[in-house]
């Protein structure tokens, strides 16, 4: 049988914690900051967590790589 391949995109994108949450950076942090407000741009920073329904799925494409 083959193996299941770890999804490099999601790899690349997601962190799992020691408890088994997920990890992620928040959306809209890349470019065109100026235009969002201090306040905005002060919430989307450092990582957030993914709901337990999203982080099962993330899971299991990630297989064993868990960063």
């Amino acid at each position: 049988m083959p193996k299941q391949k770890t999804h490099k995109g999601t790899k690349k994108r997601f962190r799992v914690t020691a408890n088994g949450k997920v990890k992620h950076r928040s959306a809209g942090t890349s470019h065109l900051a100026q235009r969002k407000s201090h306040k905005r741009r002060r919430m989307l920073r450092g990582t957030t967590t993914v709901e337990t329904v999203e982080a099962k799925k993330v899971i299991a494409v990630l297989g064993k790589h868990s960063y």
